[in-house]
């Protein structure tokens, strides 16, 4: 999972849509946000955990109290106010938008309600279009990033300890095998216990439902499906629309001298990229053509090794003849003639010794069939490899032009920031309203992914209302078919309950050999962290030669916490990258850390800030003014790509303002409020090398 951006609307502090927070990756992978204490630091790492799992963090208070004050108050008694999170990220080359939505009103006795909370999802093509995914949202998260171990990636540094304390222990067992991909085995084990248990069953025949109810709840659902095609069809109307400004204001752009073919530039770029993802799309089917048309020879390697070994004992026991036609051995015997001259007499021992050669000239056409199978065979082995030099060939050129695409894009951007501050006005209105258009495409865009998985939804239903409707007694075929269906899962679970038991003894060993490298690679003492079959995590020490439990520090469980979770990151990248057949590449992770130094001393300061951007693929860190000094500043900057400030407005007459200064500006960490309310502002630095 690489995250791509967040945005916040009226959740907690943060009033309104705030700017999108764009989160660093690759060589500078570190986001860093800055802010003071009750700023809203705790709340934007609550915000990806509510939006994936609907979880918060300890320090995380009043959970139930989401929706922006002011934005309640400003509300018309009655009124629902919208407060939403949208995060998007990206994983297996496919980039996904997640979007957790709640809502509250301030009812007639001025008395505040909240509803329950949505989360919506949509999957983006090469060609650009977000569709719905195939599956359920939270079966796509917990696949990517399961849900027990979200307190392991998004995290409270102050807290990071509770990780290895004794009642989290068993957690950590449990977290490990959902990165190992030893959690989908036992899965399999209990959904095969599940379906066992389920066909042991005799299976019941469900009376026919109420025919007027369905029939009503039919009517009612084309009614909804109705009022979304048209909206859908509003959305194309506006799309059209925003398309012709667009090419409106592209034109008024040409017309400025002075921008020195900024405009051109970028028009060549969008074509680059239409043309990219073109290429990607046909790559990829002709990454899929392969698969379809050759894909099954890959899997007759042990059909044709038993041919092969067959083949050669009937060879090496001379039970195939060689050549002799039984056509030609029964002309013989007819003839009473053998081909030397003697006679072939009834009972004669001559006409024996030719007799018996009627059985094994019968494997002639044994031979004959097996020699034509065996050059058939070299063929497909042949195109087995030719089949894997495609497929290769494919996922090169595919990974290739995505690199290619990214640098576009970035190029892009960097074209599109320089019109946005041109000294020329007129071009920085030109291009902000282009801006404007295209976020404003991006969400029509979205919504129609939304509005065609709920038109999924809606005629899923409708179907599943007319099986209901036309439901029939079902006959006791079933009830026999679950018998077989009996004896093969219990042996699939057998089979998968060995796998999972060398899988884990492998991994467990070699994981804890990381641990103990990354841990004494920051902690100056001398203890061991040891790793047992349950997956528990302790330190030990060997100063008398035999191994000792260590009551462990505060300071000496928060590094070990994070040794363990680097550790895990870089054993289940390598691990996933051998080990494909267990499931999708999770080796992409990143790590969301809120006051990660609070209560270290200066040296291990140093070495987590020195440490922690390597730990994942991508870093966000959130920090206070004082937790960003000296050391962990010096540490941390080369690998920082983004950075953003967290400026808290208080309503108090006589708050005290405070600022912090980054690259050579001086941005705002707490300053006096325009109104009676408190509220949250997102400000991005600017890097040296915006224009």
């Amino acid at each position: 999972m690489k995250l791509i951006s967040i945005i916040l609307c009226n959740f907690r502090q943060f009033y309104s849509k705030t700017p999108e927070i764009t989160l660093a990756s690759g060589k500078q992978n570190t986001t860093i946000i800055h802010g003071n204490n009750g700023a809203g630091k705790t709340t934007i790492m609550n915000a990806f955990t509510w939006v994936l799992y609907e979880k918060f963090s300890a320090a995380f208070v009043s959970e139930t109290q989401l929706v922006n004050k002011r934005a309640i108050s400003e509300a018309k008694p009655g009124k629902a106010i919208a407060c939403w999170v949208e995060i998007v990220f990206e994983h297996d080359n496919k980039r996904y938008q997640a979007k957790r939505l709640c809502r509250a009103y301030r009812n007639e006795e001025n008395q505040i309600e909240h509803g329950k909370s949505d989360l919506y999802m949509q999957v983006a093509g090469d060609d650009g279009r977000w569709s719905p995914p195939p599956e359920h949202p939270d079966h796509i998260i917990g696949r990517i990033l399961p849900e027990s171990l979200h307190r392991y990636f998004f995290f409270d540094g102050e807290r990071i300890e509770y990780i290895v304390r004794e009642d989290r222990k068993n957690e950590i067992g449990e977290a490990t095998k959902e990165l190992l991909g030893i959690e989908v085995l036992n899965r399999s084990v209990r959904h095969l216990m599940e379906a066992k248990k389920t066909l042991e069953t005799d299976l019941r025949v469900i009376g026919n439902p109420e025919t007027k109810k369905l029939l009503k709840e039919k009517n009612k659902i084309e009614q909804e499906i109705k009022l979304l095609s048209r909206r859908q069809k509003q959305i194309d109307q506006e799309l059209a629309h925003h398309g012709d400004l667009k090419r409106e204001i592209s034109s008024r752009l040409l017309e400025f001298k002075g921008v020195e073919g900024l405009p051109q530039q970028r028009d060549l770029f969008k074509g680059q990229i239409v043309s990219t993802k073109a290429q990607i799309a046909q790559s990829n089917h002709g990454l899929k053509r392969a698969i379809s048309s050759r894909g099954y020879m890959i899997f007759l390697s042990e059909a044709t090794a038993e041919f092969r070994e067959f083949f050669g004992d009937l060879q090496n026991n001379s039970e195939l003849s060689t050549g002799i036609k039984r056509q030609f051995v029964e002309h013989l015997l007819e003839t009473q003639r053998c081909i030397c001259g003697a006679k072939l007499m009834t009972g004669s021992p001559g006409r024996k010794l030719v007799e018996n050669w009627m059985d094994k000239a019968g494997m002639a056409d044994v031979e004959e069939t097996a020699i034509r199978m065996s050059v058939q065979i070299d063929e497909i082995e042949k195109q087995v490899v030719e089949f894997w030099k495609e497929v290769d060939r494919q996922q090169a050129n595919i990974e290739q032009l995505r690199y290619q695409l990214s640098t576009i894009e970035n190029e892009l951007e960097a074209l599109n920031k320089k019109l946005r501050s041109y000294p020329d006005e007129d071009i920085q209105q030109l291009q902000k309203r282009l801006d404007q258009i295209e976020n404003k495409e991006r969400d029509l865009n979205r919504e129609t992914g939304s509005n065609s998985l709920q038109l999924q939804n809606l005629e899923k239903e409708i179907q599943d209302l007319s099986k209901q409707i036309n439901k029939q007694e079902m006959n006791e075929l079933k009830q026999v078919l679950a018998q077989r269906r009996i004896a093969a899962t219990q042996d699939a679970i057998e089979r998968l309950i060995e796998v999972r038991s060398r899988l884990e003894k492998q991994f467990r060993a070699s994981l804890e050999k990381r641990v103990q490298h990354l841990f004494a690679e920051i902690s100056f003492t001398p203890y061991i962290p040891k790793l047992n079959e349950n997956y528990e995590l302790t330190l030990i020490e060997n100063t008398s030669g035999e191994d000792a439990l260590v009551a462990a520090s505060t300071g000496e469980n928060q590094i070990l916490s994070l040794a363990f979770i680097g550790s895990i990151i870089d054993e289940v990248r390598e691990w996933s990258q051998k080990n494909t057949l267990m499931g999708p590449d999770s080796s992409t992770f990143p790590v969301v850390m809120d006051s990660p130094f609070g209560s270290l001393d200066e040296i291990y300061r140093r070495q987590i800030a020195r440490i922690i951007p390597q730990l994942a693929n991508q870093l966000v860190v959130l920090v206070t003014k004082t937790q960003w000094r000296g050391e962990v500043a010096e540490e941390m900057t080369n690998y920082i790509g983004r950075e953003y400030v967290l400026s808290y407005n208080s309503p108090k007459q006589d708050c005290q303002e405070d600022a912090i200064e980054l690259g050579g500006e001086v941005y705002a960490l707490v300053k006096r409020s325009s109104n009676e309310f408190e509220y949250t502002e997102v400000l991005e630095v600017n890097s040296d090398d915006d224009f």
